[in-house]
Parts: C-alpha cells; sequence; structure tokens
C-alpha cells in the first residue's frame, strides 16, 4: 500500500502530464477519425465508425498509459539508485513488484475513465457486458503494466525505455483492430492479425461494449490470463536475481 500510494501521488501530482494528455489525444482521435472520416465512412459492422472505434481508443489508453507508468517509474527509481534500499530491506519482492505494477493499473483504469467520459462528448456509448468489460480492462491493464516493470529492468538509459512503446507496442495497437474490423482483410492478413495480442484485448472489450466481435471472447480471456502469470513470474524472477538493478 506504500508504494501503491507513493505511485498514486506521483502520478497525479503532475496530471497536467499523466492525465491530460490522452484527454486531449482521444479528444483529436475522435474529431478526426470519428466525425470527420468517420462521417464518410459509413457503418461497421452495424455501428456508426465513431461508436466502433470508441472501444478501441479507450483500451489503447488503457495500453499505453499502464505501460508507461511502471517503466517510467521503476526506471526513475533504478537509475536514482532508490530501488537498492527495497532490495536490501526485508520487503519481499512479491511485494515491490505488486506495488508498482497496481500503480499502474490505478493509472491505466483512471485513464480509461477518463476517455470514457470524453467519448460521451462525441457519442452515446452503452456497455452490454458490464462485467466483462470491467474484467478485460483490469486485465490488459494489468499485463502491460507487468510489461513496462520488466522493460524497466532491462533499460540502460532513459532512452531503452522507449524503444519498446515505440517500436512495438505502437505498432500492435494500430494493427489491432482498434480502427477497423480485420473481416476487411484479405484471409492472410487476417490470420497474421490474429497472432497480435491487443487484438484480442481490444476485441473483448468491444464486445463488452457493443456486443460484436471478431475473435473469441472465451480465446481472449485466456491469452490475457495466460501471458499475465508468464509475465508476473519473469518479472518477479528478474527482480529476485536483482542482476540488472544493483550497480
Amino acid at each position: 500500500m506504500t508504494i501503491l500510494r507513493k505511485e498514486i501521488i506521483r502520478f497525479t501530482r503532475i496530471w497536467i502530464q499523466t492525465l491530460l494528455p490522452p484527454a486531449i489525444t482521444m479528444t483529436l482521435y475522435f474529431i478526426i477519425f470519428g466525425q470527420l472520416i468517420g462521417s464518410r465512412i459509413g457503418d461497421m459492422q452495424g455501428f456508426s465508425y465513431i461508436d466502433f472505434v470508441a472501444p478501441g481508443l479507450i483500451m489503447m489508453a488503457v495500453i499505453t498509459n499502464s505501460y508507461a507508468n511502471v517503466s517510467s517509474s521503476f526506471f526513475s527509481a533504478k537509475f536514482q539508485r532508490s530501488i537498492e534500499e527495497l532490495l536490501v530491506s526485508p520487503t519481499p519482492n512479491y511485494i515491490i513488484l505488486l506495488g508498482y505494477v497496481s500503480g499502474g493499473v490505478v493509472r491505466g483504469m483512471l485513464v480509461g475513465i477518463i476517455v470514457t467520459l470524453t467519448s460521451l462528448l462525441f457519442t452515446k456509448l452503452s456497455v452490454q457486458h458490464v462485467f466483462l468489460t470491467l474484467l478485460i480492462v483490469f486485465l490488459t491493464a494489468l499485463l502491460f503494466s507487468l510489461a513496462g516493470f520488466i522493460n524497466a529492468i532491462y533499460a540502460n538509459t532513459f532512452d531503452d525505455v522507449s524503444i519498446i512503446p515505440t517500436f512495438v507496442l505502437t505498432p500492435l495497437t494500430y494493427l489491432g483492430g482498434v480502427f477497423y474490423s480485420i473481416s476487411l482483410l484479405p484471409d492472410i492478413w487476417q490470420t497474421v492479425s490474429m497472432f497480435n495480442p491487443i487484438l484480442h484485448m481490444v476485441n473483448a472489450f468491444r464486445y463488452g461494449m457493443l456486443g460484436v466481435s471478431d475473435v473469441s471472447i472465451t480465446a481472449a480471456l485466456s491469452g490475457i490470463i495466460l501471458l499475465s502469470v508468464v509475465l508476473y513470474f519473469i518479472a518477479l524472477y528478474l527482480l529476485s536475481t536483482a542482476k540488472r538493478l544493483r550497480a
């Protein structure tokens, strides 16, 4: 709880840098893709284009912010050598991991709420499956918080922290069905897209809100949970060995 409280205070204190930009960015997305371009595209799977992309834009904000929160915060502690104080203390490694990851989950879900409220200025959202929607948001924020933690452990400089978001996370997000249905793609690219985990997260969340999906919801949930468990034990192992955390 101490680590979580520190994390929440950290990102709320600089809310102009952490909470406001997602709202502004998503507003631009809604204006450009939702209203200007969307009005020319027409319907997508029986929904107006702006309604179709809204769940994807919300998930995109959750993914990027939960990842960025943990990767930047933990690397800062590593860079300043303050993490060594935690490592030599009696604090169990899993408590350290859960503290930082919980901070990422809180920020990711908070940004998700902000973006959802912003989207209401442009469209009327309805939730078909409330529990599934909340579960997907939580699991996605958890998964990418763990991924951000691992990124921070491996990073040696601040530039290393941005490599994965720039060259891996952003392409996977834009190719993850946020702005389109994979049913529009040729068969071979539909098959390739199925290997993109973000596609399953976006579609599971879209199913929770709109009731439509390009993927199996059971498979999406199972995949997210499995990936989260794998990343948790990888992060815990890296933290316990501490090879990259001590000078």
